[in-house]
């Protein structure tokens, strides 16, 4: 997440950055780790299982026994919780699959008449078959299984596979398999890393291949999905967590720089960009993560994230601050103002927005907020849109065509294909054409 230079010489003298990032190459593009999930991927689609469960030794410490987790042991899993946490994966689950059924009732079938006897439409139709890959390493993100299981089966994907890698003990963390029951997974897995990836894509599980592998996860497994693009179809590319806040003068330091610290806590490359129209500010935010800092648990994660790619630019005016935070395109972007409302119209690039005091980047992550944190980041947002439900559906089109719509249709392609040399193409048309010109003699 960082300015283009060029967008930056089209701004001068209507900004000032205040604190810059390190200019690092993107953390999730390095060639030792393509080459690696290369090999793997390789040894896997050759080896099968063997491979797979050679690389869950190496990787994840696997000791045997069966990698599958039971239906019985899932439904299990959330025995052992703190009652407290077991209530919270509850609610966050529960909101999550309602924001994505909201979301499948707007997606709608539809038919046309585009001209007397042409009818045409859609209808969504969801992918087969899906893998979730939910991550579980410094920290295990318990509200993943919510926006990818959860999100797939709200859209009616028939089979949900879920993989999260084993802990210390061989087995997957509990509360990630808590959050893959209840989200409603149909077979879980303790495999992790491109060998999970690769397990569900290649079919290694006792079940067919999936259509759609989905999940964020480390360096290697955002490569692996990168190279088995095209195999199946992914959500999309993810690297380190990514926080923007967009705030003025009347915006509390003391939140603004708790909200970048709490994403920084993601990983040591995770960037945190404050970009304001008050370098009061901007000034009062750098002292704010200074004083918290030292106190957090995690200071040595978010420490090294904020001194390498944190960064805090002044905007002379709103419309320069729209233009710069457009640039950044942040996986999720706060909006802390007096006028919300104008930088929600205004604004365009973005994974997900909040907007106002009350709300912060962590409701979303834990699932309280309904709304999916698998997001685009390194300026993705430009172009892409993070997952939904509408990611697991096709928009299938079809046509319905009378012999009252074939002289309109016929007679153009006829044209067309005469004009580029297509004799077969144009046969298909004509053919019809006379066919209908007969049944209307005969009709006489």
């Amino acid at each position: 997440m960082r300015f283009d230079p060029s967008r930056l010489a089209e701004l001068d003298g209507s900004y000032r950055l205040l604190k810059t990032a390190a200019d690092r190459p993107p953390a999730q593009r390095d060639p030792e780790v393509a080459d690696r999930v290369s090999v793997m991927l390789s040894d896997i689609e050759r080896d099968g299982m063997a491979a797979v469960l050679r690389y869950a030794r190496e990787l994840d410490g696997w000791q045997g026994g069966d990698v599958e987790i039971s239906a019985a042991e899932l439904a299990r899993s959330g025995d052992e919780l703190p009652r407290d946490v077991r209530a919270a994966l509850e609610l966050g689950a529960e909101r999550t699959q309602a924001f994505a059924l909201a979301q499948r009732a707007h997606l709608v079938d539809f038919e046309t008449e585009l001209a007397p006897g042409l009818v045409t439409g859609h209808r969504y139709v969801p992918v087969g078959r899906v893998g979730a890959y939910l991550p579980a390493g410094r920290f295990p993100l318990l509200a993943s299984a919510f926006m990818t299981v959860g999100v797939a089966k709200a859209a009616g994907v028939p089979t949900v596979l879920a993989c999260s890698p084993p802990g210390p003990t061989g087995q997957a963390h509990p509360a990630v398999l808590y959050s893959a029951y209840l989200s409603g997974a149909d077979r879980a897995y303790a495999l992790g890393g491109v060998q999970a990836l690769a397990a569900m894509a290649f079919g290694l599980l006792g079940e067919r291949p999936v259509d759609m592998v989905v999940g964020a996860g480390n360096a290697y497994v955002a490569e692996a999905k990168r190279q088995l693009f095209g195999r199946v179809a992914i959500d999309l590319l993810a690297g380190p967590s990514e926080v923007a806040v967009l705030a003025d003068d009347t915006a509390d330091p003391v939140l603004v720089a708790a909200d970048l610290l709490g994403q920084a806590e993601h990983g040591t490359e995770s960037p945190a960009a404050l970009v304001t129209t008050s370098q009061r500010l901007g000034e009062a935010v750098i002292a704010e993560i200074d004083r918290q800092l030292p106190a957090l648990s995690t200071r040595d994660i978010a420490g090294p994230a904020w001194r390498d790619y944190g960064s805090v630019t002044w905007a002379r005016d709103a419309a320069t601050a729209v233009e710069l935070m457009d640039d950044l395109a942040p996986e999720h972007l706060e909006v802390y103002t007096a006028d919300d409302a104008y930088y929600h119209d205004a604004l365009r690039n973005y994974g997900s927005i909040f907007l106002g005091r009350w709300s912060t980047v962590a409701y979303s992550d834990k699932g309280m907020a309904g709304t999916n944190h698998v997001l685009p980041t390194a300026g993705g947002a430009k172009h892409s849109a993070g997952l939904s439900v509408s990611r697991f559906l096709k928009p299938l089109t079809y046509q319905r065509v009378t012999g009252e719509a074939t002289p309109l249709l016929a007679e153009a392609v006829d044209v067309i294909s005469e004009y580029e040399g297509m004799a077969a193409h144009r046969a298909t048309a004509t053919l019809r054409l006379a066919d209908h010109r007969s049944g209307q003699e005969e009709t006489r």
